[in-house]
């Protein structure tokens, strides 16, 4: 049954309609099949059965007068033949003849037979006159219609005395089961249109859904984000209409973080090169002939220069990370050594601001690209230098925790306030904005996409007044 639906081919113009109506024809087709074989299966099995039976009956009676016969043939008890063929034959339903060895006709209960016709020609007597039961369907002598028939050789101590046939008319038979037939096809008609109002609901209740669904998705491939999509069915279709949603809240999610994305850049961007532009302006202007005004109106081109390459560097490097395709170079790294080279990375920055540091580094080894967490913790110790007050302290600690390395780094500045701590890792997010011109606003999203494409998370936590602590939590060397 699955080799015969899987080989069905759905017509061409069937795929041009919607897909209530292919449901519904698709329903249709299988109900009809299915009823159609089923009705089949029973009308033939009916009529195998009913053929067995009447066969197996002729069987029987033959055999039980083909005995009577033998006891009147040999007494040469010619009435009692014809008692016996007129008793047990009806002219128009069941014919029982009896013939001699050489094949005449003696008796029969049709008065229409005649007795000069070659009745070897009729089906079965030729065999059974050479001592052969036959049995099987044949036409009638005169009416032509459908007859079951033995012919038995009739047997007396191995003598042959003749050979009785007995023939049974299938019309009343051949009536009923025309009659069955329509009725059967009365039935399987009845049971089409009520598969068809039943398999129409059925369709429109499946469909439904389906087109709506349909619609939602060209609604948010068209742009239109954050839509609802609301299915009243307690089926797989709720869980499907519920991705789907949060598939839209997610991308409704997107474009506006697209949007503040693009709105930011272009900001971050507009800044340095208009300060640029102003500049090489006023030394077109005449101020490159004043050594002094000149050396400072380059030193603030140099300046925005360098702080558009280190913008678009990290938004390279968070491009890159988002998109996954920043390879890691994995290595086995030593904790100690690793922040060791971060802390000299920052050692002047730290000197100039007056800045002390307090570690409590354990000896455990993590695995990932060295250079990529160096430049996580490099971010999260450039925010925590930026924020701390002179001349206070850095602490830093590295411990293993059950299957996972610890990075804590708290500085001692005035805090992050609760309003801000959810958006600190977002892209171009500063905590105060007075200060947004010392850095591009990237460091803790880029910190925060490595240390996840290393299996990692990162949380921060704070008190107003104390200082901020990031913590770093990385899987441990397998």
């Amino acid at each position: 049954m699955r080799r015969l639906l899987s080989s069905i081919q759905v017509p061409i113009w069937l795929k041009k309609h919607s897909f209530h109506t292919r449901l519904l024809v698709t329903y249709l087709l299988l109900t009809a099949l299915s009823t159609s074989l089923m009705s089949g299966y029973l009308l033939w099995s009916f009529h195998s059965y009913f053929m067995r039976t009447r066969q197996a009956d002729l069987e029987n009676w033959t055999t039980a007068l083909s005995e009577s016969a033998a006891d009147a043939i040999e007494r040469q008890d010619l009435e009692r033949l014809e008692l016996l063929v007129h008793r047990y034959g009806a002219p128009e339903t069941v014919t029982l003849r009896i013939f001699a060895p050489d094949g005449r006709l003696l008796v029969s209960s049709n008065p229409r037979d005649p007795q000069t016709m070659n009745w070897l020609e009729v089906a079965g007597v030729r065999e059974a006159l050479q001592n052969q039961t036959a049995q099987g369907l044949a036409k009638g002598l005169f009416s032509q219609d459908d007859r079951l028939y033995v012919a038995r050789p009739i047997l007396r101590n191995g003598q042959l005395l003749g050979v009785l046939r007995m023939s049974l008319t299938l019309q009343q038979y051949q009536r009923q089961f025309v009659t069955l037939a329509w009725a059967a096809m009365s039935a399987l008609l009845l049971t089409v249109i009520l598969c068809t109002l039943i398999s129409d609901q059925l369709a429109r209740s499946l469909s439904k859904p389906i087109q709506t669904m349909r619609n939602f998705a060209i609604r948010l491939g068209s742009g239109h984000f954050g839509d609802k999509l609301t299915i009243r069915q307690s089926t797989e279709l709720d869980q499907l209409a519920i991705e789907l949603n949060r598939m839209s809240e997610r991308l409704a999610s997107l474009d506006r973080e697209r949007r503040v994305f693009l709105a930011n850049v272009s900001h971050e961007l507009r800044t340095p090169i208009s300060n640029i532009q102003v500049t090489v302006e006023a030394l077109r202007s005449g101020a490159s002939e004043e050594p002094a005004l000149r050396d400072r109106f380059f030193q603030t081109i140099e300046d925005e220069t360098r702080r558009t390459a280190r913008l678009i560097y990290d938004l390279l490097d968070l491009g890159r990370l988002e998109a996954g395709v920043t390879l890691l170079e994995r290595q086995t790294i030593v904790l100690r050594q690793l922040i060791d080279r971060a802390l000299r990375a920052v050692e002047s920055r730290m000197k100039a601001k007056g800045l002390s540091t307090q570690l409590a580094i354990a000896d455990v080894w993590l695995e990932g690209d060295p250079e990529r967490l160096l430049q996580a913790i490099l971010n999260i110790l450039d925010n925590a230098i930026k924020h701390s007050k002179v001349d206070s302290s850095i602490s830093i600690s590295g411990y293993r925790q059950v299957k996972q390395v610890v990075i804590e780094i708290q500085d001692q500045g005035m805090g992050i306030r609760d309003n801000d701590l959810p958006r600190i890792f977002e892209q171009f997010y500063t905590v105060d904005p007075s200060r947004k011109g010392s850095g591009t606003g990237l460091g803790l999203a880029i910190a925060q996409r490595i240390v996840q494409a290393h299996g990692g998370t990162i949380a921060a936590s704070s008190l107003v007044g104390q200082g901020a602590t990031f913590t770093i939590y990385l899987p441990l060397k397998s």
